[in-house]
């Protein structure tokens, strides 16, 4: 009965029949037979089948709950007690600040607590990334937060909050990041990217209209600029350049201070498997420690 009720989750979670089928890879028709066969073993319907939509009726609200637990509780009883009982390739993608930040730590946690287990990293965007994981061909993505809602599938855990901070050349005067915004030109982080949409949102809020020098998405890279006298720019505050003496002045937004979410993104029927479960763990504690 575990496919049958993977197969009844996917329909709540997808509206129809057919949506479900295009997810989980079966027809239509595999689908409403899946649910038939349900349906006959628990004695009850549990769709009002009306239309091409398939909602929940009374009985169907009742078991959703009760099916998850079931499905929980079969993937905990995967999970190992012994190390070298985690197996299997981990693929996981992760923008490039990640890759510098969280990431390496959490590897060396996730390869003490799992030698057998092979880890392939994929670097990418946070959008480039997202579609991955949705299409399941990565196991996991560490993004930032997109500005959009997500798909229904897909489950978030945000691994931490960073700042956006003003940084402007050392010769350049001045602490209030508005003024300093109207008077110089902007290395712009690429407005393409999740972080760059929300450097434009306060730029609107803010009602500023800044002459761009630059755009680009590489954080680095845009800290060099900064630093030969390029212009000034909204970045967050993560990153190597942190762990080196740039030739910056950082100045904080104070009250005017936005963030970027980092998270952790996978599919909910990946999320409880056994080492991609422990992978987040590894994660979780490399970002209680920073």
């Amino acid at each position: 009965m575990l496919r049958e009720l993977k197969t009844f989750i996917a329909v709540t979670r997808h509206g129809t029949f057919a949506a479900a089928g295009m997810h989980i890879g079966l027809t239509q028709s595999a689908v409403s037979a899946q649910i038939r066969q349900l349906e006959h073993v628990l004695g009850v319907q549990l769709f009002d089948r009306t239309g091409r939509q398939a909602i929940l009726n009374a009985a169907g609200i009742r078991a959703l709950p009760l099916a998850r637990e079931i499905l929980e509780t079969f993937s905990r009883m995967a999970v190992p007690v012994d190390a070298n009982e985690y197996r299997g390739e981990l693929k996981v993608g992760a923008i490039t600040t990640v890759q510098t930040g969280l990431l390496p730590q959490a590897l060396v946690r996730l390869r003490q607590m799992a030698p057998a287990v092979e880890c392939k990293l994929v670097p990418g965007v946070s959008l480039e990334l997202l579609s991955q994981v949705d299409a399941g061909e990565l196991d996991q993505a560490i993004i930032i937060r997109p500005p959009f809602d997500l798909p229904k599938e897909l489950h978030v855990q945000v691994l931490r909050k960073e700042p956006f901070v003003l940084i402007v050349p050392n010769a350049v005067e001045g602490d209030d990041p508005l003024q300093l915004l109207n008077a110089h030109p902007h290395v712009r982080y690429d407005r393409a990217s999740f972080g760059g949409r929300l450097v434009s949102q306060f730029l609107r809020e803010q009602k500023l209209e800044v002459p761009v020098a630059l755009e680009l998405d590489e954080l680095e890279a845009i800290v060099k600029m900064v630093e030969c006298g390029l212009g000034i720019s909204l970045i967050p505050h993560a990153g190597l350049w942190l762990e080196r003496a740039a030739k910056i002045r950082v100045i904080p937004l104070d009250e005017l201070t936005f963030h970027r979410e980092i998270i952790l993104l996978s599919r909910y029927s990946q999320r409880n498997l056994p080492v991609p479960q422990l992978f987040a763990q590894c994660l979780m504690a490399g970002a209680d420690e920073a």
